[in-house]
């Protein structure tokens, strides 16, 4: 067992209370992304704990620091969005080596703790045998987790998340000796294979024999209302979740979830109206990007999945689809609010 780890008490600290994480997204979790989400979730009084990057590639190389800067500027303000949420950096790759090296740079430059993608789906990660695929060689999940926990600082925690299998989830027991034997100080559970994608349902119970392994485990997945985030942590066994889209359809969900009875006090729902929605988007709008024509690109993709959270969203969606001019979409986005 490698003796590297983080000590338990700095972890258990961490995971006191239950955690609710922003999920690393590819393409969607952008830094400007995490920086509106976290800064409503603080608004609403319900900071997500931390967030977790994009995945950086891991192919050939050491990455230069300017790679690190360009998916977590936040590491020029202590790893943390304007609002204060610390961001941890996520790493995708194959080889054991290259990922320790890329990890402990990554370290250096300032990240919290690492945090290791045997999630993604994509295949074109795949294809390069990196994400999801690896979960059908859990000897190899063995060797990243371990390498990258012995070349990191042993005060920098080092994590995983993973699917429950690639095509099937025969393999998962020999998934969880992996992650058991690794030094992996959390696991963050994805309940679907590669192969079910994001399609309906979660197995949400099928995280249950991983709360066997002596470490935390957070639960993700198919949770779009508070009702599913309660369905979730009871079926899987663990209090800890990761929001993924479901917090980018809702971004005021984190305020959501914990509500009703908890330690014998009573926490009243928090939610965002559509009106109180826009100065964000407007927000978004004037963010920093490469050119307007990708910030409206993004933009619209993120209306796009708003519509399943609002419904004036819809109607605007059905107003500036084909508009390419930043300054009309930003009036026509404050006109929304009068709209019923």
């Amino acid at each position: 067992m490698n003796n590297n780890r983080q000590p338990i008490s700095a972890v258990q600290q961490l995971f006191a209370n239950p955690v609710r994480l922003l999920a690393p997204m590819e393409g969607l979790s952008d830094p400007l992304m995490r920086q509106i989400l976290t800064q409503i979730a603080c608004d609403l009084g319900r900071p997500y704990d931390w967030s977790v990057s994009e995945f950086i590639r891991v192919t050939q190389h050491l990455l230069p620091a300017p790679v690190f800067y360009k998916y977590v500027p936040e590491l020029h303000n202590d790893t943390k969005t304007a609002s204060g949420t610390p961001i941890h950096i996520q790493l995708l790759g194959s080889d054991a080596q290259l990922m320790a090296e890329n990890a402990a740079y990554a370290c250096e430059l300032g990240a919290p703790a690492i945090d290791i993608n045997f999630g993604c789906p994509a295949k074109s990660v795949n294809n390069h045998r990196g994400g999801s695929v690896l979960l059908d060689e859990p000897e190899v999940l063995f060797e990243i987790i371990s390498a990258v926990r012995q070349a990191v600082p042993a005060d920098i925690p080092v994590s995983a998340k993973i699917r429950l299998g690639y095509t099937d989830t025969s393999r998962i027991n020999e998934i969880r000796q992996a992650i058991a034997d690794s030094g992996a100080d959390w696991l963050t559970i994805h309940a679907r294979t590669k192969t079910q994608g994001y399609k309906p349902p979660a197995y949400w119970d099928k995280i249950q024999s991983f709360n066997t392994l002596d470490i935390p485990i957070i639960a993700n997945g198919e949770i779009w209302t508070a009702e599913q985030a309660q369905a979730c942590m009871q079926q899987a066994g663990t209090a800890h979740l990761m929001l993924g889209r479901g917090a980018v359809t809702r971004p005021d969900l984190i305020a959501q979830v914990d509500t009703g009875h908890i330690d014998n006090t009573v926490n009243e729902a928090k939610t965002l109206c559509w009106q109180a929605m826009i100065p964000h988007q407007i927000k978004f709008l004037e963010g920093q990007a490469k050119n307007d024509i990708v910030l409206i690109g993004r933009y619209k993709q993120w209306l796009g999945m708003l519509t399943k959270g609002y419904s004036e969203a819809q109607l605007l969606w059905d107003a500036i689809k084909r508009e390419k001019n930043k300054a009309a979409i930003i009036n026509a986005l404050q006109s929304s609010t009068h709209q019923e």
